[in-house]
C-alpha cells in the first residue's frame, strides 16, 4: 500500500470546515485506490499568530518540507491586518518552496448556473497558468513623505540575487508610495515552458500569452521575448499574444477562444478570479502552487469567508478540486479520475449543493455524496 505524508494547514473561517470534508473524501479514495495519506497537521493562520505571535516560523517550514505535498484551507481574519498572514505563511510558503507556477483551471461543470450563458460551453476547459513568484508580489516598496527619502532593499531568489538602492526627492510632505516589480528571463521562461508542455497535452493546443506590454514596455517586453525564446521549442501549439483588459473582456463575451493563458502574477491573480466568476462560484475554484521537481501546495481560492464560517454550509468542491490536482501530483492518477467523476456526478443530480450554488445543502452532506458516488 502506498503511503503519503501530506502538510495540511486548515488555516481561518471556513477553511477548517473544508479541510476536514476533504479528508473524509480522501480516505474513502485512499480505501478504494490503496493508498493512505499520513497528515502532519499545522495550525498556521489567524488564530495561531493571535495567541502566540507566530506567524509561520522556518523549523515549521522544514517540517513542512519533509511532506510530498501541502493542502491548505483558507487564510484570512478580519481581527488581522490584511496582508499579514498572506504574505506571512502564504507568500513564505511558495518563496520557500520556489513555487513558480500557479495552476487555476475554469471549468463550466453540468448543473451549474453561471453568469454568462453556457450554451454551447457545456465542455468550456480553461487552464491559467500564472507566474507565482515574480512581478509585483515581490515585496519590494515602500511609503514615504518629506523631502528626502533613501532606501536600500535586497531580493534573494533561487534563480538570481538583486540589490537596490532607491533615492527619492520630492518637494512638500505629500505622503507617496512606490511599489518595485521583478520579472527575470528565467522565471519567465520557466512558467511558460510549463503552460506550453499543458497546451500541448490539451485538445485545442493554443496558448495565449497574456501582459501589458504597450503601457509597461521594460517588465513586460522582456515576458514577451522570453515568451518568443520557449515559442521556438512549439511549433504544435498555436499562439497569440492579447493584454489583459482584452482578455477580461474576452472572458465575459467569448471565454471559448482560449484555451491555456500564461500570465504575469499580478494579472493571473485578476483573472483567475474573473474566470472563477463565469463558471458559477468560487466555490467550484482550485488552485495548485506547483514546483515540478519540489514540494507542491493545493489550496481553494475562496479565502476564509468569514460571514458564513461556524454554519457548515461552505461548498467543499474547490477543496476537493484542490486536493484532485494533489492526487495527480503525488501519483495517485487514478484516485484523481474517480474523485472527478464523482464530483461531476454530484452537481448534474442538482440533488446536494451548498448555497453558493443555489442549493441548502450542508458541507458535510455533499462531501458524502461524493463518497456514495465512490462505492
Amino acid at each position: 500500500m502506498a503511503k503519503h505524508r501530506i502538510a495540511c494547514l486548515p488555516g481561518d473561517g471556513v477553511g477548517p470546515e473544508v479541510i476536514m470534508a476533504t479528508k473524509n473524501v480522501l480516505e474513502k479514495l485512499g480505501d478504494k485506490n490503496d493508498f493512505v495519506i499520513e497528515y502532519r497537521d499545522f495550525p498556521n493562520g489567524a488564530e495561531h499568530y493571535l495567541k502566540t505571535g507566530e506567524i509561520l516560523s522556518d523549523s515549521t517550514l522544514r517540517e513542512i518540507g519533509k511532506c510530498d505535498a501541502i493542502l491548505l484551507g483558507a487564510l484570512g481574519d478580519p481581527r488581522v491586518k490584511p496582508g499579514i498572514l498572506e504574505k506571512g505563511i502564504l507568500l513564505k510558503i511558495r518563496f520557500a518552496f520556489d513555487q513558480f507556477i500557479n495552476h487555476r483551471p475554469v471549468r463550466f461543470f453540468p448543473g451549474v448556473a453561471t453568469p454568462i450563458s453556457s450554451a454551447g460551453r457545456e465542455n468550456l476547459s480553461l487552464d491559467f497558468v500564472r507566474e507565482n513568484t515574480e512581478d509585483f508580489y515581490v515585496g519590494l516598496g515602500r511609503r514615504f513623505s518629506g523631502k528626502k527619502d533613501k532606501t536600500e532593499m535586497r531580493l534573494d531568489r533561487r534563480n538570481y540575487s538583486m540589490e537596490f538602492k532607491i533615492k527619492v526627492e520630492v518637494e512638500g510632505e505629500n505622503e507617496s508610495a512606490y511599489q518595485i516589480g521583478i520579472i527575470s528571463r528565467s522565471g519567465a521562461k520557466r512558467v511558460i515552458k510549463y503552460a506550453f508542455d499543458l497546451a500541448r497535452r490539451k485538445e485545442k493546443r493554443k496558448l495565449t500569452g497574456v501582459d501589458k506590454a504597450n503601457v509597461i514596455t521594460e517588465m513586460y517586453g522582456l515576458w514577451r521575448d522570453a515568451f518568443h525564446e520557449v515559442e521556438l521549442l512549439y511549433p504544435d501549439v498555436e499562439t497569440e499574444f492579447a493584454y489583459v483588459d482584452a482578455v477580461a473582456m474576452n472572458l465575459i463575451r467569448i471565454p471559448e477562444r482560449y484555451s491555456v493563458l500564461v500570465t504575469p502574477n499580478l494579472f493571473g491573480d485578476i483573472l483567475t478570479d474573473l474566470g472563477a466568476g463565469i463558471q458559477g462560484s468560487l466555490g467550484l475554484s482550485p488552485s495548485g502552487n506547483i514546483n515540478p521537481d519540489g514540494v507542491s501546495m493545493f489550496e481553494p481560492v475562496h479565502g476564509s469567508a468569514p460571514d458564513i464560517a461556524g454554519k457548515g454550509i461552505a461548498n467543499p468542491i474547490a477543496a476537493l478540486l484542490a486536493a484532485e490536482m494533489m492526487l495527480t501530483r503525488i501519483g495517485e492518477k487514478k484516485a484523481s479520475e474517480d474523485l472527478d467523476r464523482a464530483i461531476h456526478f454530484v452537481l448534474a443530480e442538482r440533488r446536494k449543493r451548498t448555497p453558493d450554488i443555489g442549493g441548502n445543502s450542508k458541507t458535510d452532506e455533499v462531501a458524502a455524496a461524493i463518497i456514495e458516488k465512490l462505492t
